[in-house]
């Protein structure tokens, strides 16, 4: 059982049609929706988690974009997919990896990277790749950033790298693995986010008082 508190809507979003894609919009009502102003999601008169946006660009493995589907809605997060994808949105893999948990994210559905370049400001853009310089966890995470991440076997374009150089980040990883599963990069990286919002005291804890365990 999900938390009331913890319920999103769903949104599907596409300026074209494609086949196969879950396109439509879709509304998933819960009894107390979350609505994005600003950098924050708010519940109602409470602000609650700052909006963090986590970017898959063209991602080829539904189980992967499933698992991250939860991360975000564990984190507070809202998902963005550019096209093309290597799969349907409707595939049993990328819904039995995303749980019952999927129908309340938080989605967006792209057709391509300029849609998304007029959405979201690229001055608060961060591109993880192997090949980047600075380490993910040796940058200041605002509110309102953005977390971009490449395909499972391709990564990110060069032409996004090569023009922010500055705003490319890597996780490291010790030889022989050459790179990370995309789901647990991506989770890796949103926690780092959490850990220095609650550090600097934007966020609290992610339970509720209520919630939490009792001491014993």
């Amino acid at each position: 059982m999900i938390p009331q508190h913890l319920l999103f809507t769903t949104r599907f979003h596409s300026a074209t049609p494609h086949r196969g894609d879950l396109d439509r919009p879709q509304r998933i009502t819960s009894p107390h929706r979350l609505t994005c102003r600003n950098a924050l999601v708010t519940l109602g008169n409470v602000t609650s988690l700052p909006k963090l946006n986590i970017v898959l660009h063209q991602p080829e493995i539904p189980q992967n974009t499933g698992n991250i589907g939860r991360t975000c809605l564990a984190v507070g997060a809202k998902l963005w997919l550019v096209r093309p994808l290597g799969f349907q949105l409707e595939e049993k893999q990328l819904r039995r990896a995303g749980l019952d948990y999927w129908q309340h994210l938080d989605v967006e559905l792209l057709d391509h990277w300029e849609a998304l370049e007029s959405s979201l400001p690229a001055t608060r853009h961060w591109y993880f790749s192997k090949k980047a310089d600075a380490v993910y966890t040796d940058v200041e995470f605002e509110p309102g950033d953005t977390l971009i991440f490449g395909s499972e076997t391709r990564g990110l374009p060069e032409t996004l790298l090569n023009n922010h150089p500055h705003r490319a980040l890597r996780i490291p990883i010790y030889h022989p693995v050459r790179s990370l599963n995309l789901a647990s990069a991506v989770a890796g990286a949103a926690l780092e986010v959490q850990r220095q919002w609650r550090k600097r005291g934007i966020i609290a804890d992610a339970l509720p008082p209520s919630l939490k365990p009792a001491n014993t």
